[in-house]
């Protein structure tokens, strides 16, 4: 059968793949426009298949709330490059990823993976998004809040995002999304901090405290007083609020009659290691056989 070039231009429009890779599919279908596109699936699943144990350190945050504020999802989704995670094609995924999950209330990844976006799967979306732009794409975490109360919001560009359950008004909910991305707390109370992460910085604090050489007694009063200092500075209760710094963030709840209930922040990247290219090295390394 002729390949025609409406025949290229219906499955271009359907796919949104470039014109030559059309044609390819096209042609080993025998112009069967429905056999070439689940080729093109097969093929796009095997490239992705490919890509998968790539490093994606890169990427962006997406937020989003419902219009009463009571329902919030946040979602990090990743790239291998910057340059891919600013690309359109990059960034409506992701601005799809999020409507699905908060219209869903989707708070897990394998359920969001299996959900349904746009006629297909968003794992089928993922997987062709994959084969297109050249890059793995990877659905790092997904977390959701709903709320009795009101859910406030803030991005710090593409790179930190962070939503808070609270109750109080409107404006201090924006205040303590924009602090918790300024300050990154870990907790809402220091007495939220697990105790594994305290026995850990306690034993920290007295190996310094004991190469004083002080007293026993006095070492203990150093190592507690570096305990509620680092108790107060991993919770936001303990926080000095970044917009007056005189005051902590457990005041200002207090002043306000307010209540930080629970909150998620999210950066690109965290906790990732990213791979270091030395060229020179890799070189060096080819040339001695090693």
């Amino acid at each position: 059968m002729a390949i025609t070039a409406a025949l290229v231009k219906e499955l271009r429009e359907r796919t949104d793949a470039p014109m030559m890779e059309c044609k390819k599919f096209l042609e080993k279908t025998n112009g069967d426009i429905d056999k070439a596109i689940e080729e093109m699936r097969k093929a796009g699943s095997a490239k992705a298949a490919k890509k998968e144990g790539r490093i994606t350190a890169e990427g962006i945050i997406i937020v989003l709330t419902s219009s009463d504020k009571k329902t919030g999802v946040i979602i990090e989704l990743n790239s291998e490059t910057d340059f891919v995670a600013r690309s359109e094609d990059f960034r409506k995924f992701a601005d799809d990823l999020a409507e699905v999950a908060l219209t869903n209330r989707i708070a897990d990844i394998d359920s969001l993976l299996a959900a349904k976006m746009n006629g297909s799967t968003v794992e089928e979306i993922r997987q062709s998004l994959i084969a297109k732009l050249g890059e793995n794409i990877k659905v790092r975490r997904v977390e959701l809040i709903v709320s009795d109360h009101e859910i406030s919001s803030y991005k710090h560009g593409d790179r930190i995002g962070v939503l808070v359950n609270f109750q109080g008004d409107e404006q201090l909910g924006k205040d303590l999304a924009m602090h918790i991305a300024a300050s990154n707390p870990q907790v809402v109370a220091p007495e939220h901090v697990p105790e594994e992460m305290i026995a850990k910085e306690k034993e920290i604090f007295l190996a310094q405290a004991a190469e004083s050489g002080k007293p026993q007694e006095i070492i203990e009063k150093m190592v507690a007083g570096r305990i509620s200092k680092f108790l107060n500075e991993v919770s936001l209760h303990g926080q000095p609020f970044v917009k007056d710094p005189d005051v902590t963030i457990v005041k200002l709840l207090k002043s306000k009659n307010a209540e930080v209930i629970e909150f998620i922040r999210f950066e690109v990247g965290e906790g990732i290691e990213k791979k270091v290219e030395n060229f020179a090295d890799e070189v060096m390394s080819q040339v001695r056989g090693d």
